[in-house]
């Protein structure tokens, strides 16, 4: 019998972090996967790769000839509601969620499947990248429904801002002090001002949007928040670096102008984050002070 498949990430992931509880769980994945497979009658393929750091993730069928895909992951803190936004969004703009299992450690969605399936980024060049991201983050954007268990987005950036405030103490060089100290305060701020509240996807970007048959594009992968829509913008932005580094402002207005947000608090939030990244992400050093406020 041929060894289970592990995508190469999980397995790095697993390896470098070391935790005793993941790599035991590692283990435990072949069973798993087969009582999954068991439970909602599927045919499971090979993982797709290299995968993702958290979960194994590989196409399956059911008896009624569906093509699906498991996901069956580590359960963290960023992903904890990724099934609840999904059903929230009922496949407007992004992935359904058909089935959901929680046990322990493991989490397990059985989702729609994307064909043909590739990436918004292997498909396109940035600048019409940012006009589907936009597109979809404006169908993602809702008012959460009432009675909702999502998390408010200052939960995430308080979290964010400890660990910058952390890191930029065991590197007190990486960059200006009244900088550091102006963007991890906005950061941390923002996410409590007064303005209208929707359900966030937090980390769209162009690997985490697949081509699909039954719209031409579909989110995958969110970790759903309750906050400012000027957030949502600020992933895509990171994951174009070339043109973060070139024309930091000029992209934010761009995105906010696609999005139908304020151009001058997408420049803001862009700032906060760009100094928040800034320890693990020394290119945006240079970047910080291009965008501090005026």
């Amino acid at each position: 019998m041929s060894p289970f498949p592990v995508p190469a990430l999980l397995a790095r992931a697993v390896a470098e972090e070391g935790d005793p509880e993941r790599t035991e769980w590692l283990g435990r994945l072949p069973g798993i996967v087969e009582g999954l497979a068991g439970r909602w009658s599927l045919a499971v393929g090979a993982p797709f790769q290299p995968g993702g750091q958290v979960s194994w993730v590989a196409p399956a069928r059911d008896a009624a000839g569906r093509e699906l895909v498991l996901k069956v992951g580590w359960t963290h803190d960023e992903g904890r509601d990724e099934a609840a936004g999904l059903r929230t969004w009922c496949g407007r703009g992004a992935v359904q969620v058909f089935e959901v299992g929680v046990e322990g450690p493991t989490t397990a969605l059985l989702l729609e499947r994307c064909l043909p399936g590739g990436t918004l980024k292997g498909a396109h060049a940035e600048p019409d990248q940012d006009e589907v991201v936009a597109g979809l983050l404006r169908r993602l954007w809702r008012e959460p429904p009432s009675g909702h268990d999502f998390r408010p987005l200052a939960q995430m950036c308080d979290r964010w801002a400890d660990g910058f405030e952390a890191d930029l103490d065991a590197e007190p060089g990486a960059l200006d002090p009244g900088l550091a100290r102006a963007g991890v305060e906005l950061f941390r701020g923002l996410s409590r001002e007064d303005v209208p509240q929707r359900l966030l996807a937090t980390d769209l970007h162009a690997d985490n949007v697949l081509a699909a048959q039954r719209e031409p594009w579909l989110v995958i992968d969110p970790k759903p928040y309750v906050g400012d829509p000027a957030y949502d913008v600020l992933q895509h932005m990171l994951n174009c670096p070339e043109r973060l580094q070139t024309a930091p402002r000029e992209l934010a207005r761009r995105m906010a102008g696609l999005a139908g947000l304020d151009a001058e608090r997408v420049q803001t939030w862009l700032f906060a984050r760009a100094v928040q990244e800034c320890v693990d992400m020394p290119w945006l050093r240079e970047v910080v002070p291009r965008l501090a406020p005026r």
